[in-house]
């Protein structure tokens, strides 16, 4: 590691970022290396598939070096990365799901006549999230691993806060209905 480099790891983020939207890629480096984590996870859950997810976190990163100087203000990097991320997705549903609710309506019509039954299946969290619709996901994801409220994910999302507030309702009805199933099958119980 150059003396510059190990100089950028032990720098605070304010000044890395400072020195990123002057045109250092050696500290927009040090950045990726800092949030690459964070921002693939947040895309993992959103979009429950690992190829697709690091796709995704490496086109936030992308607009980010292309974008970082419009970063107004170098301590609210963190935030202005997880909307990039979040505007990446989205960008990334509206122009790939066609069919974008049919999957919610498919999946309620299978269970009135029975088949979308779960009993005996091991669901874990990731696979719950992926049974939802991707924008009941989105607000899920957001609101409750990211903790944003339900007017920053309006905000984000462009989502009225009155839907936003339904899709994390009906969401974790959802996610409840499917792990429950999953509790059934005595898996995830503790054994003392």
């Amino acid at each position: 590691m150059s003396a510059a480099k190990d100089g950028y790891a032990r720098s605070p983020e304010a000044l890395v970022v400072g020195l990123a939207r002057a045109g250092d890629r050696d500290a927009f480096a040090e950045l990726v290396r800092r949030r690459q984590s964070g921002v693939r996870n947040l895309m993992r859950r959103l979009c429950s598939d690992v190829t697709l997810a690091d796709d995704l976190a490496q086109q936030a990163f992308l607009q980010a070096w292309l974008k970082i100087r419009q970063l107004k203000k170098v301590n609210s990097f963190a935030g202005w990365l997880k909307r990039l991320a979040v505007t990446t997705w989205l960008q990334y549903l509206r122009k790939n799901d066609a069919l974008r609710n049919a999957d919610e309506y498919i999946e309620d019509a299978q269970a009135v006549r029975g088949v979308a039954s779960t009993s005996g299946m091991a669901l874990d969290l990731d696979r719950a999230l992926a049974r939802l619709p991707a924008h009941v996901r989105t607000c899920i994801v957001l609101s409750y691993h990211e903790g944003m409220t339900n007017n920053e994910v309006a905000v984000l999302t462009e989502l009225p806060p009155g839907t936003v507030k339904s899709h994390i309702r009906r969401g974790t009805q959802k996610l409840q209905q499917y792990l429950s199933a999953y509790n059934e099958t005595g898996r995830t119980e503790e054994t003392p």
